[in-house]
């Protein structure tokens, strides 16, 4: 509804019903300077108003002479308790044809559509403002515990701490990392940042070379037992981890092998970004351009530039950090050149593709970059008519799987666990999600150089019949096998 009324000038107030709500309200608006006039139907309460030099009077918001009494006001609350009466008050107001902007007082959703289709600008419900105030406290007090116990951990414990990625670290891994080292150094404490297994996708690559985050791969050092602190983020298992975890923070809950003394694990969050962020703020860090636009990139690559899973907590960091980064880096990280390898993948991905209706599958065969397969799944939803895409290629006896899918009528990553969950591992959203199976198992042949081009025929055709199945279509080829 077009009221006319421009918020920034509002100086005119006027409350209807001044209880527990309204007078607090009327305080808050006092002091800021605004005119405000109040009306209530019991007088002892309005002569007490009156008594503190507040402009009160008395009068039936249920009454039709009520929208007469609020004519010269831009802004109206209604904040009785009941809330028939605060119906009664907006539907005089809006009947008598005045443009004021109202704020009505619900007690449920269902009260809350009828005073909105009344006419109310604004609804709110008390309990449900209460509710969301207590969550926020709570959480702020959390985090300023876990804070404070991160620290004490951190500083009387730790002579070197290893900041542990995931194995193929993403950006929000990596971000979350260089958080932590940050953090780290900021409390005296000396920290590497290692990933296990390797850094493929270009993005990344750029990511970290564009920033100058320094990652340490594990099996170059000569010497694990110099970190007396470990530290996991946005992930809780690690496949080859020799030392005891200390700490771990992510915002996915998954099954984890260690008992950490330190755990922060947070699934209202959308990335493990956000909750280094806070952790920032917490500590009332002066941050870094390159902490500040890593942890923004983070952030915005796990939620697919706050398209898919975005919470207020991720737009509330995005916010803070904003003015700290450097979007040319940014920018830089988001168009990074493409390697011969993956466009090797992509050509091959494109030639062996397989459609049905809008589903698309193709095997790249076998690959030296894993990453390239991510990139071949994402270039492929681009295609006319696709609008969910699977890659898959075989490298170190595994068959490694990507799919992306931008049908809001798919959760892709539950597509993919229901077809391999059981036999491999699986991960990702409903966007995008990826898959581990062990060749061997898949096949039942014995991996040989004799066997390779055997293994290739049968894995792509195990593979697209499961695929298809999972998404509910038959296992047959619109396009043909090879794209024709």
């Amino acid at each position: 509804m077009s009221t006319g009324v421009t918020i920034s000038s509002i100086s005119d107030y006027a409350i209807l019903g001044c209880g527990s709500v309204g007078y607090a309200v009327a305080e808050e608006l006092v002091e800021q300077g605004k005119d405000v006039s109040i009306i209530d139907r019991d007088e002892s309460r309005v002569e007490s108003l009156r008594d503190q030099d507040l402009d009160a009077q008395t009068a039936d918001i249920r009454e039709s002479e009520i929208a007469e009494l609020v004519a010269d006001r831009d802004v109206v609350l209604i904040l009785a308790s009941d809330v028939e009466s605060n119906k009664r008050a907006v539907e005089h107001i809006r009947n008598n044809g005045d443009t004021q902007f109202i704020v009505a007082r619900a007690s449920d959703p269902v009260s809350g559509d009828e005073l909105s289709d009344l006419g109310a600008d604004i609804v709110i419900n008390p309990s449900s403002v209460i509710a969301e105030s207590a969550l926020r406290a709570l959480e702020s007090g959390e985090l300023e515990y876990n804070a404070g116990k991160l620290a004490e951990l951190v500083e009387e414990t730790s002579t070197r701490l290893a900041i542990i990625t995931q194995d193929s670290p993403d950006p929000d891994s990596i971000a979350s990392a260089a958080a932590l080292q940050a953090i780290a150094e900021h409390l005296g404490v000396e920290s590497d940042i290692i990933y296990l297994g390797d850094v493929g996708h270009q993005e990344n690559r750029a990511f970290v070379n564009l920033l100058g985050i320094d990652l340490v791969q594990w099996d170059e050092i000569e010497d694990h037992s110099v970190y007396d602190t470990v530290a996991l983020v946005d992930h809780a298992t690690s496949s080859e981890m020799e030392l005891p975890v200390d700490i771990v923070i992510d915002h996915n809950e998954t099954e984890s092998e260690f008992e950490p003394e330190f755990v922060d694990i947070r699934p209202n969050m959308s990335s493990t970004s956000t909750i280094m962020t806070k952790y920032i703020q917490e500590f009332d860090m002066n941050v870094s351009e390159e902490v500040a636009t890593a942890l923004l990139y983070g952030i915005r690559a796990e939620t697919l530039d706050f398209k898919r899973d975005t919470t207020p907590a991720d737009l509330t960091a995005a916010a803070y950090l904003y003015p700290f980064a450097n979007h040319d880096t940014l920018e830089q990280v988001e168009s990074p050149s493409m390697s011969p390898e993956t466009l090797d993948v992509l050509a091959e991905a494109i030639t062996n593709r397989d459609v049905q209706g809008s589903h698309l599958v193709s095997n790249a065969g076998f690959v030296r970059d894993r990453e390239a397969l991510t990139q071949a799944a994402s270039h492929l939803l681009n295609l006319e008519g696709v609008t969910t895409t699977a890659v898959f290629g075989i490298a170190d006896e595994t068959i490694f799987l990507a799919g992306r899918s931008k049908d809001i009528r798919i959760n892709i990553g539950k597509v993919l666990a229901d077809a391999y969950g059981e036999i491999g591992e699986t991960a990702g959203h409903s966007t995008q999600a990826s898959a581990e199976i062990p060749l061997g198992i898949f096949t039942g042949i014995e991996i040989s150089e004799d066997t390779r081009d055997t293994l290739l025929d049968l894995t792509e055709e195990a593979v697209k019949r499961t695929l298809f199945d999972a998404m509910g279509v038959e296992g047959g080829s619109s396009e043909g096998s090879n794209g024709s």
